[in-house]
């Protein structure tokens, strides 16, 4: 009988970081750490039909991060204790991952960016900074697009735009039709479905025009690994396609940049989130 919670750290990308970054002692700080599974914080709201979970950390500019598919808060590990010195702090588990168990039968990028909203307003945050990874990237441009007074700026890691080899790494993008295909034919029940629905998302969406990232109004920092499971051409393309808009692409990264780099990472976008966005044009393109 397969155990379902093995199965999803197998299929999911970011999950791949339980063993990557495991310790000597055979342990991984994701399974260790008491982020996303802090009682004393840890709460549930209900929204739009489910019971989200979410923590809060700090004080001070609201400050959500957005995790990855099949993720959940405790990805942010190195985040949490870093931003929350100076920013309140909000991280949630989205729809259907993590403790934010949702067994219906639809599960959509625009679902999950409108949770967020409504998340914020039932925390009475009228606008905040947003960091997203990976799917969690794709939340929040899509955040920024359909409710824009709530992002003040926006740093997103490994999004995409569409489900096909234009945007994913060809290798990636067979894997995860592979996996959706496997999982598609086994009997169905509640567990086998919830995971279907984040197999959909990884090989089925998500669908954003070019044309709406010209809509969103904030500063984004666009950012990816230079051997991203997202092309560098298409990462290119999304931080050329807004109109307010920073590209950092980070040397001998894949898709963990927050991790990878998770130094370097959190002074980049701290100081992002802390200065004026700068147009850069004419001489200025020599400084």
């Amino acid at each position: 009988m397969i155990n379902f919670k093995s199965f999803l750290i197998t299929v999911m990308a970011l999950f791949f970081l339980q063993t990557t970054f495991a310790q000597a002692d055979g342990s991984s700080p994701f399974d260790t750490t008491i982020y996303g599974r802090n009682e004393k914080v840890g709460k549930y709201i209900k929204i739009r039909g489910f019971n989200m979970y979410y923590e809060e950390y700090g004080q001070g500019a609201p400050l959500l991060i957005i995790h990855g598919n099949g993720g959940s808060i405790n990805n942010f590990l190195y985040q949490i204790p870093y931003f929350s010195k100076d920013n309140r702090v909000i991280l949630a588990d989205s729809r259907a991952q993590g403790k934010s168990y949702d067994f219906s039968d639809s599960l959509s990028y625009e679902m999950m960016a409108d949770d967020l909203n409504a998340l914020l307003d039932s925390l009475h945050v009228d606008s905040c900074n947003v960091i997203g990874w990976s799917d969690g990237g794709i939340n929040g441009l899509l955040l920024a697009i359909r409710h824009p007074d709530k992002v003040k700026k926006l740093a997103i890691t490994g999004a995409n735009l569409q489900p096909d080899t234009t945007a994913v790494d060809p290798f990636v993008w067979e894997w995860a039709q592979h996996q959706y295909d496997t999982v598609s034919h086994m009997q169905q029940n509640a567990m086998v479905k919830n995971s279907l629905k984040l197999l959909n998302l990884l090989t089925h969406e998500p669908h954003i025009p070019i044309a709406d990232l010209a809509t969103i109004q904030c500063p984004v920092l666009v950012i990816g690994g230079d051997h991203d499971v997202i092309r560098t051409e298409h990462t290119m393309l999304i931080a050329q396609s807004i109109p307010k808009s920073y590209l950092w692409i980070l040397p001998a990264s894949g898709h963990s940049t927050p991790i990878v780099y998770k130094d370097l990472f959190n002074e980049v976008v701290a100081d992002f989130f802390k200065k004026p966005y700068r147009k850069i044009e004419g001489f200025d393109r020599f400084n």
